[in-house]
């Protein structure tokens, strides 16, 4: 099974995410989501795949989108502008994200990460 892992590296999470992965022997390509940003193709795909809200996909704790007041904004946007501007900045995409054939996670909760242990 090939695992995407994007992360921060300076997220402190993306490292708790990292160690997990690595503590539990499941071998990943990382990806820095600053210096290399989902497209809007990636993101587009990752989120229909997933089945989550795009909300999800946003860091609403990040400084970024505070900054641009997207918890004002995003209500009124449909959901290629979402995109679009999600493609537009790593800070702004929640993270780490897994990306598997079958399996997209969205931030690290280790309960919903074992399922990775399954997948080979």
């Amino acid at each position: 099974m090939k695992v995407l892992f994007i992360e921060y590296p300076k997220c402190s999470t993306c490292q708790k995410a990292k160690k997990w992965l690595e503590q539990n022997n499941i071998e990943f390509d990382d990806r820095h989501i600053v210096e290399n940003n989902p497209t809007k193709d990636e993101l587009r795909k990752w989120i229909k795949q997933s089945g989550y809200d795009i909300k999800k996909f946003f860091n609403t704790s990040g400084m970024k989108y505070k900054e641009l007041n997207l918890k004002e904004k995003l209500p009124n946007m449909t959901d290629e502008e979402k995109i679009d501007i999600l493609s537009t900045d790593g800070m702004l995409v929640k993270r780490p994200l897994i990306i598997t054939e079958d399996l997209i996670l969205v931030g690290f909760r280790e309960k919903e990460w074992e399922q990775l242990k399954n997948i080979k």
